[in-house]
């Protein structure tokens, strides 16, 4: 944590993080109720997390903006953009004007999923590659740690004053992330040239990152294991108001507690994830994780209060680990002209089965007992992991150099992974 915290780019970065991340995790929960509370439509208040999040299913198309614009300042930009969209719901006082919030909504998810494929695509020139695992594991601590402290204040600032005035928030939040983004030293090196016909379709040009993600074995199996991890989670995140009721005999409310025990366990993995990324393989880290996060699930079908909390801190300190493993291999193997493609193309792969997942759930526990669901989730999580184990495997991370006994490209990536980007 030190080694990141003393470098200014990664300060910045992980500042802008947290200032951006806040906002948006109020605004993403505020958005939900808002809709309820001028409609009353239970539907149409589920549908503002789906507009937010469908966007993700263009990551490839969207992704390939981040290769062909400078990536710093299109940060700069896209927080800019929102800055100044987000005070159009100041309109939004009735349930006639409900579409502009949904409009709003889906350029959100739009510029979020441009915005993550150009932040993942800059990481690796803005603080080294030699620093990835670090830094990967401080962002996920400090996505978890807003998670746990935006709805509180969103909720409550709505309450006072109603959803406009937290889409001001989040406007002043974004336009905050852009100015630390500007702040950054960094000295990106140009797109190189595809090797991809001149006359290839805007197809083979999109579906370039995801050609890279299947190149690299190890990359190949972590995103891969990520889609299935996340397939799981979706699962087991369906079961949690069974668990809370059925299992444990509560109140639905006590679906709170289990949240917040399980995003403290994320944000200590996420602390830890840098120094296990350097002593030990990717794919052995990442299973060592989903093992966590499938006992801790089985853990749920038991009926005793204690057992339920252990279970989702192991959930929270276990899922976390095969995301970080996969987008550090991405960002540490794929070159740099087609990151932000292949950044995007990994999210999407890793997180649309968690919504496919979510869905089935639903309509799975209403037909088969939760009791049972769990421990073939636990059978099912613990087998991805002994793949993993099986599966090819990169060796810990240390000084920047591999397994290989060299570093990766050459001098050009070594250029490109300098602490700075060359400043």
């Amino acid at each position: 944590m030190g080694k990141v915290l003393r470098d200014r780019n990664a300060r910045l970065y992980l500042s802008g993080v947290v200032v951006s991340g806040f906002g948006t995790t109020a605004m993403w929960l505020v958005a939900g109720v808002w809709v309820k509370s001028l409609t009353g439509s239970d539907a149409l208040a589920a549908l503002t997390v789906f507009t937010m999040w469908a966007p993700v299913l263009a990551g490839p198309a969207l992704g390939a903006l981040a290769d062909r614009l400078p990536r710093r300042p299109l940060l700069v930009a896209l927080g800019l953009g929102m800055a100044a969209l987000l005070p159009l719901l100041l309109l939004v006082d009735s349930a006639d004007r409900v579409w502009l919030l949904f409009a709003v909504l889906l350029v959100y998810g739009t510029c979020g999923a441009v915005h993550g494929a150009a932040e993942a695509a800059l990481v690796p020139q803005a603080v080294g590659r030699r620093l990835l695992g670090d830094f990967n594991g401080l962002r996920l601590t400090a996505d978890e740690s807003m998670k746990l402290l935006a709805p509180l204040v969103g909720a409550a600032l709505f309450a006072r004053s109603g959803g406009a005035s937290v889409a001001l928030l989040d406007a002043v939040t974004f336009a905050l992330a852009a100015g630390i983004f500007a702040l950054l030293r960094v000295r990106e090196e140009p797109p190189e040239r595809e090797r991809i016909r001149d006359d290839a379709g805007a197809f083979a040009r999109m579906a370039v990152g995801g050609v890279h993600l299947r190149r690299v074995p190890v990359v190949r199996t972590l995103v891969a294991a990520g889609a299935a991890v996340m397939f799981l989670a979706g699962l087991n995140g369906a079961m949690i108001y069974a668990v809370a009721g059925d299992v444990l005999g509560h109140a639905p409310t006590h679906v709170g507690v289990l949240y917040a025990v399980q995003g403290a366990g994320s944000v200590l993995s996420g602390l830890a994830a840098g120094p296990l990324l350097r002593r030990m393989p990717e794919t052995v880290f990442a299973a060592a994780g989903v093992a966590l996060f499938a006992l801790g699930a089985g853990a749920r079908a038991l009926p005793y209060d204690a057992v339920a909390l252990v279970g989702s801190a192991a959930i929270g300190a276990g899922l976390p680990c095969v995301l970080i493993a996969a987008l550090t291999a991405v960002q540490r193997e794929v070159p740099n002209d087609v990151l932000g493609r292949a950044a995007a193309t990994a999210n999407t792969l890793i997180f649309v089965p968690n919504a496919v997942a979510l869905a089935l759930g639903a309509a799975l526990v209403a037909f088969v007992d939760v009791r049972v669901v769990l421990p073939v989730l636990t059978a099912a999580g613990l087998a991805t992991a002994l793949l993993l184990v099986a599966g090819p495997r990169d060796g810990p991370r240390a000084g920047g150099r591999s397994w290989r006994g060299g570093s990766r490209r050459g001098p050009r990536a070594r250029r490109g992974g300098s602490r700075r980007g060359g400043s």
